[in-house]
């Protein structure tokens, strides 16, 4: 599944097996040990870069902070990567105690988006 973002040109998300891998790798736990309250930009880069390398394999997490800053923002990308997120962990059969373990992590992502714009804006004050 695929979730486009305007960057330079129209990028899209996909965040599966091999991208999920490549985070884990960048940032040395697994996915499910990540504290999304707590990420840093070049965190955020490296999950965003993760994403989108499928399609442009010369694609590194400094040029993804590059293609943010020059042509979109951070809180649009954090968006459209929380929402490929969201889609590539679907939780179609997924019984009460599982969803309300998304939610959680789901309202946790979005609190640490948040953190990180709020930081970002700061910063360009």
């Amino acid at each position: 599944m695929f979730f486009p973002v305007k960057l330079d040109k129209m990028r899209n998300f996909r965040y599966g097996m091999k991208a999920i891998s490549l985070i884990e790798k960048k940032l040395g736990k697994p996915i499910g040990k990540i504290d999304l309250e707590n990420l840093t930009m070049e965190d955020a880069a490296v999950m965003i870069w993760a994403g989108l390398v499928h399609e442009d394999k010369d694609l590194t997490p400094e040029k993804v902070m590059d293609l943010v800053d020059e042509y979109s923002d951070v809180q649009t990308v954090l968006t459209a990567m929380g929402e490929a997120f969201q889609g590539a962990f679907g939780n179609y059969g997924e019984n009460d105690a599982k969803k309300e373990y998304r939610e959680q992590q789901a309202i946790k992502f979005k609190k640490s988006l948040d953190k990180i714009v709020e930081v970002s804006e700061e910063k360009n004050k």
